[in-house]
């Protein structure tokens, strides 16, 4: 599998993120979007294709009992 370069990633948090910092990041990177933990930025990243995030977005949105 081919390295995304993430180095001039613009990183974006929830405007509903904790106030202590306790969140994640998401970066739009062509068809990829990447997500890291806010307190560790150098950490790994997930990484997921457009559609896949749109449809976890959606299912989080929808309420899905499923998920938790």
């Amino acid at each position: 599998m081919q390295r995304l370069d993430l180095s001039r990633a613009k990183w974006h948090r929830s405007r509903r993120s904790s106030a202590t910092g306790q969140c994640v990041e998401v970066a739009y990177v062509g068809q990829v979007v990447a997500v890291r933990d806010s307190k560790n930025p150098d950490g790994p990243k997930l990484l997921f294709t457009r559609h896949v995030w749109a449809s976890f977005i959606r299912t989080l949105q929808d309420g899905d009992s499923t998920l938790g």
